[in-house]
């Protein structure tokens, strides 16, 4: 099971506490949203905790800084998950040093397409990074040999057209489209985009390596706000989820 959060949102120290409690409740790869201006795969939701975090100056430096204050408490993998603008205006092969040398685990570019990705590629496996690239419903079988060949750590698959969003039901050719990229790869397949309930997440994981859950938890953290109970409450629902 795979929680998004955005890193900061609606504060580096509750983010923080949400880290400890997810590894608590069994979590097994947080993603952290790495806050931007223009997240254009993201629907409202991340779009304004993306917002609230950037109102509060958080900068890849003060993720990484947390990243390395959490690797004393947990050992849960975290993947950065980011526009490429943010990446490039940091340095790529800086983010790949200092990324490692926090103790993250790979990054998930959203934005960036195999075929634009050699320094970046490059750059983060040579530290021991794993790359995750993405597929989608949209995506022809030469797309699909192509992320397959490129990703690493494991494959991340858009369940359906769009923005990031919660929906009442999983689109109904996702299964399928899974089960096809499973006979080019032995990567994991993660399943995402619009999974918002505990009987989405069980649906999906009967045929997803992973599932993402992003919106709903998002949303939710967004509802509560910076207080004491925020990371416990959040955990409580993540649990849900997980279970």
């Amino acid at each position: 099971f795979i929680p998004y959060i955005t890193a900061g949102d609606p504060s580096l120290a509750v983010t923080e506490k949400l880290v400890l409690e997810f590894d608590r409740v069994g979590v097994d790869i947080v993603e952290f949203g790495v806050p931007f201006s223009d997240p254009l795969a993201d629907g409202p939701v991340n779009q304004d905790a993306a917002m609230r975090a950037l109102k509060h100056h958080v900068t890849i430096g003060d993720i990484l800084a947390l990243v390395k204050r959490l690797r004393a408490k947990t050992q849960i993998p975290i993947l950065l998950f980011t526009y490429y603008n943010p990446i490039l205006a940091y340095g790529v092969e800086r983010l790949a040093a200092e990324g490692a040398e926090a103790g993250i685990d790979g990054v998930l570019c959203v934005d960036l397409p195999p075929e634009e990705a050699a320094e970046y590629e490059a750059a983060f496996r040579a530290k021991g990074l794993s790359t995750v690239f993405l597929l989608a419903p949209t995506s022809t079988p030469e797309r699909v040999d192509l992320v397959t060949k490129h990703s690493s750590g494991f494959i991340y698959y858009v369940s359906r057209t769009g923005t990031t969003g919660e929906r009442e039901n999983v689109e109904t050719d996702v299964k399928g489209m899974v089960a096809n990229i499973k006979t080019k790869t032995d990567l994991p397949i993660a399943v995402g985009f619009g999974i918002s309930t505990p009987a989405q997440a069980k649906e999906v994981a009967g045929y997803g390596d992973g599932v993402v859950v992003g919106s709903a938890i998002v949303r939710l953290i967004g509802d509560l706000g910076d207080t004491p109970d925020t990371p416990l409450q959040v955990s409580t629902f993540v649990k849900s989820l997980v279970d």
